[in-house]
């Protein structure tokens, strides 16, 4: 039996479930596909080891949907001072040099998550299929087919690819990438700490690679541990004490004491840029049409910007009595986006590289660096203003606004 959809969104995550809210309570016939929910939240539980740092744009967003609230009852923390540091230079970002309440807000993914998929729950034409699982996809660019395992037959206008860095849908319409490998891994710990809650992330640069920490709610943090994948195979070997021990004598003094250490995970560092967004019927958003050096907690964000930025594209076409899946529309979707997506990449791997080397005419310069971002206020308040979604070309959810 085939059931007939204007967008269908393959991947509940995030950024897919971002997209299905904003296409909430329009004319548009919606549905999800999602291979499974995510674990039900309590309070009491320990905090997850994924987490991103979600700026004031993300939040902008996740409001406008009507999301926001559904993370507030949650669990989420607030920080209102970021530093950066290296031997020489040190740098804090403070939100109130921008007459702002907060930089940003760490929160556990799987709170984003479920928070947008509850929230999309209800919308009258929007249909979440979970679990549900892909078992063929035909590309037309009048419309695409795709046969779930049970059988069912979903036709579309337009395909949202949402599903991740090795997208099904990307590679089945053929939309190719261009990646690296930085051969790098990121070890994330999560610790509890002697300190009550914090309201600082900081980030301090070693030759091995940076060290960070992200602040959570109690006496929680999350450290973040960049190294060599050989280095982080060895560290995850260790037992809880003997990591306790080589965290006490890597990490700077403001880390705290560590009462405990409750969980561990690695994941590798690379950088992937799909070559085209869109395609007549297509759109990649989100992981599927980037990854992005996690160096700066940006990914997520970008991600949110292209939901907000497809689904305003999306509702304008549809507005206007046009094709929402011709050519001409979902490109200026791409032109919103791949710029500015390539634009933060950019500027991330030169930021990676340059404070990865350690060649002393450049540690020097990048020491005085951080030096003249502390004392030239004007700049650092745009590079603020730019890493909180606050200024550069930004979709009207982000901005606070109704899309139509």
């Amino acid at each position: 039996m085939k059931q007939n959809y204007d967008v269908v969104i393959v991947g509940g995550g995030m950024v897919g479930a971002a997209v299905a809210c904003g296409l909430g309570d329009s004319g548009l016939k919606v549905a999800v596909i999602e291979q499974q929910m995510p674990e039900p939240f309590s309070t009491e539980q320990p905090h997850d080891l994924r987490v991103s740092a979600l700026s004031i744009a993300s939040k902008n967003i996740l409001q406008a949907v009507g999301a926001w609230e559904g993370i507030v009852s949650r669990r989420f923390c607030p920080f209102r001072r970021m530093r950066v540091w290296e031997t020489a230079g040190d740098t804090e970002f403070s939100s109130t040099d921008i007459q702002q309440a907060e930089l940003g807000y760490i929160v556990e993914n799987r709170v984003t998550q479920l928070a947008l998929l509850e929230r999309l729950q209800n919308f009258s034409n929007v249909e979440l299929r979970c679990p549900a699982t892909i078992k063929k996809i035909e590309y037309s660019g009048q419309s695409s087919e795709l046969e779930l395992a049970d059988g069912q037959i979903l036709s579309t206008k337009v395909l949202v690819a949402a599903d991740g860095g090795q997208s099904k849908v990307r590679q089945s319409v053929g939309l190719g990438v261009t990646s690296w490998d930085y051969q790098q891994q990121a070890l994330v710990i999560y610790v509890e700490t002697d300190y009550p809650q914090q309201d600082i992330t900081w980030q301090r640069f070693v030759p091995s690679g940076p060290q960070a920490f992200l602040p959570l709610t109690g006496n929680y943090g999350s450290i973040v541990w960049y190294n060599t994948p050989d280095e982080v195979r060895r560290l995850k070997k260790l037992d809880k004490e003997r990591l306790k021990s080589e965290l006490k004598q890597t990490f700077p003094d403001c880390l705290g004491e560590i009462k405990s250490i409750i969980g561990i995970a690695s994941f590798p560092l690379k950088r992937q840029h799909a070559q085209e967004y869109v395609k007549p019927g297509v759109a990649l958003v989100g992981d599927a049409a980037h990854m992005i050096n996690p160096l700066a907690g940006q990914g997520v964000n970008i991600g949110l910007l292209d939901a907000a930025a497809l689904a305003q594209v999306l509702l304008e076409a549809d507005k206007q009595g046009r094709d929402i899946g011709d050519s001409n529309v979902l490109k200026h979707y791409e032109k919103m986006r791949r710029f500015e997506n390539l634009k933060m990449m950019t500027v991330m791997d030169a930021f990676y590289r340059v404070f990865s080397n350690q060649i002393l005419p450049v540690k020097f310069l990048r020491n005085l660096g951080l030096g003249l971002a502390e004392r030239i206020k004007p700049a650092k308040n745009k590079i603020m203003r730019m890493a909180m979604g606050l200024d550069g070309n930004l979709p009207k959810l982000a901005k606070g606004e109704r899309i139509i």
